[in-house]
């Protein structure tokens, strides 16, 4: 019998977005969840009920000072991204960091390079480019068997803005904000699907509720080195959803639209508890089983915080289907079911776990590691600067996708084609 080799890892920053990787770890025998640090007393507490053997901290630092500890995951808030991730490298730990990865390019650029320096691991994660479907998508482009990729569209229509906000998601200095924390998910898609090397950015953000001091609305036009033509939005005020937009959709999100009603009324007149409604959705709270641990085995996908992509190509277009990918080509229309084993939940979140553990333990090759998440955040800051500045952003720090990313997922359209 073969002895799977674990990973000790410890999560720095137990929130919302460690509440919801939280499952995928759980569900993956190679993650050994060792430890966890946070300075809030009950999330604390609520982590060592539910890992009763895990280490628990109330500092990044003395988490690191443990010498059996692998690996950090940083999901603490934005501003802390960087110092986090640097202070694991320094303490020979292998790093995976949310979006956004850093609030700027000097900053990602010390995280590469503490990252060089320890020989460790860094990988800029959680972004929806791990999906399976998206990955499928980038297969069939690439195989040529639809000519050339011509345009790529994505478009995001969410109830961002009304989710619940600590002070410093409502700050933009801090990375607050639909720009910073969605573009990243668009981003890092189009730039698997178009190759990786964007040319450059005209884009523009919206800040429209009063109740919100950071922009909840972005759009942007993109154009590849090979001039491949892109466009990505996303509407993050809730008053109409992406889901809508296919026929298996509904009008729900994070709320449905009675409750959206109602969450603008009680912003409005200063009454909702906002603080509450955060921690109901922290590990242990009373959200966080309806949000992020439900069983999603037969639950179709919708366009939610990623959106709708939709690919043109000479000979045929591609976009999401309810529980795969659409392909249109010059034989009429195929329905590739993606789903069997690999769900949109607790699924699918293992990809990057599994791109991580790969190349610490098998040494394989790391496709979105610093590097590649700092031509992401280059984009991501470009947006902003084009909007602040309205004009054309040339970029200077874009990377391609690797010839071999990806090279053993396989794909019933390709297959069947061939």
């Amino acid at each position: 019998m073969t002895t799977v080799q674990t990973l000790k890892m410890g999560m720095v920053g137990i929130g919302v977005g460690g509440a919801e990787i939280l499952p995928a770890m759980e569900a993956m025998p190679e993650i050994d969840l060792y430890a966890g640090a946070d300075i809030n007393p009950t999330t604390r507490e609520r982590f060592k009920a539910r890992y009763a053997n895990a280490k628990v901290f109330d500092s990044i630092e003395a988490m690191c000072a443990d010498p059996d500890l692998d690996a950090v995951w940083v999901s603490t808030p934005n501003r802390f991204h960087a110092q986090h991730a640097i202070v694991a490298a320094n303490h020979g730990k292998h790093v995976v960091v949310e979006k956004p990865m850093a609030l700027s390019l000097k900053d990602a650029e010390a995280m590469v390079e503490a990252a060089q320096k320890n020989g460790v691991k860094l990988l800029a994660g959680h972004t929806r480019a791990y999906t399976i479907p998206i990955r499928a998508m980038r297969k069939i482009i690439t195989s040529g068997v639809l000519g050339q990729m011509r345009a790529l569209h994505l478009w995001a229509y969410t109830d961002w803005m009304l989710r619940p906000r600590s002070a410093e998601e409502l700050d933009p200095s801090q990375g607050g904000g639909v720009p910073w924390r969605q573009t990243p998910h668009q981003v890092d898609t189009v730039r698997v699907l178009g190759g990786g090397k964007i040319r450059s950015v005209r884009g523009m953000t919206g800040q429209w509720m009063p109740q919100r001091p950071i922009a909840g609305y972005y759009c942007a036009y993109l154009e590849f080195e090979d001039g491949t033509p892109c466009t990505i939005v996303h509407d993050g005020y809730g008053y109409f959803l992406g889901a809508e937009l296919v026929p298996w959709g509904e009008s729900k999100q994070r709320y449905t639209l009675p409750e959206r009603v109602e969450v603008r009324r009680q912003m409005r007149a200063g009454t909702r508890h906002e603080d509450q409604d955060k921690q109901d959705m922290r590990i242990g709270g009373a959200e966080e089983e309806r949000i992020f641990r439900q069983r999603e085995e037969d639950k179709p996908w919708v366009p939610e915080d990623l959106g709708m992509v939709v690919v043109s190509c000479d000979r045929g277009d591609i976009r999401h289907s309810k529980y795969g990918i659409y392909v249109y080509d010059d034989k009429g229309l195929h329905d590739i079911d993606l789903n069997p084993g690999r769900v949109m939940g607790v699924g699918q979140r293992r990809a990057e776990l599994e791109e991580f553990y790969e190349a610490v333990v098998l040494r394989k090759s790391m496709f979105h590691d610093g590097v590649w998440g700092m031509a992401t955040l280059e984009v991501c800051l470009a947006i902003m600067q084009s909007a602040r500045e309205r004009k054309e952003i040339t970029l200077t720090h874009q990377v391609p996708v690797p010839l071999d990313y990806d090279a053993d997922l396989q794909v019933p359209y390709l297959a069947s084609v061939h």
